[in-house]
This record gives structure tokens, sequence and C-alpha cells, in this order.
């Protein structure tokens, strides 16, 4: 089963700069329109092929993210992650959507290269 992150908690987590890496699972495009501060775009459908040169700690807390509650690509993304030997992977089943409803800050455009 899927362990599930409230958007306070993942708020708080995020506020108090603990270690928590964020993974969108949606495709670029929506990803660069807007994402959650600090994540990585890691599309599902892509996520055995670039999670081991993203996330290199298969111990680290990870939450993936989609768009909203009826989206399941961050769903399919945990699912891939825990597969492949990622251990610590929480799912924010409300997404976007929700994080931006609650007024909550959102970035733009592409990552910059580690």
């Amino acid at each position: 089963m899927t362990r599930t992150i409230s958007r306070q908690e993942l708020h708080s987590k995020i506020a108090a700069r603990q270690p928590v890496v964020l993974v969108e699972a949606l495709p670029e495009s929506h990803y660069i329109e807007r994402h959650l501060p600090g994540a990585l775009n890691i599309p599902h459908d892509r996520t055995r092929e670039l999670a081991p040169g993203l996330l290199p700690d298969k111990e680290a807390e990870i939450v993936t993210y989609c768009a909203s509650a009826t989206c399941r690509n961050s769903h399919i993304a945990a699912d891939t992650l825990r597969a492949i030997g990622y251990t610590n992977v929480g799912v924010y089943a409300e997404g976007k959507q929700d994080w931006i409803e609650a007024g909550l800050p959102v970035e733009t455009g592409r990552a910059e290269a580690a």
C-alpha cells in the first residue's frame, strides 16, 4: 500500500528544510508551467530510466505528486520507485492542484542542472 502525505505535512517538511525529495510525475511541459519548490521532474513513464541518475540515494525520503487527486501518475511513479529498490517513498495524492489552491508557492521553468 502506498504511504500518503498530506499537504500540511509536506509543507511543514519543506518549511523546516527537512530532507525530502519532491518528484513531479507529469510530463515536462506540465512541470515547466508550474511545479512545487525544488521538485525534480521524472515523468511516471520514465521513472525506471531516470530515477537511478537523479535519485542516487535509495534510502532518501521521496514524495511523488502529480496534477490532482484524480491523477494516478504519482502512484505509478511511487510503485516503480519501490520496485527498483527505493525504500522511503510516499505520495502527495492531492497533488499540484491542492497545493496551488491553498495559495502555496510554485516555481516555473526547467530545473537547473546539478
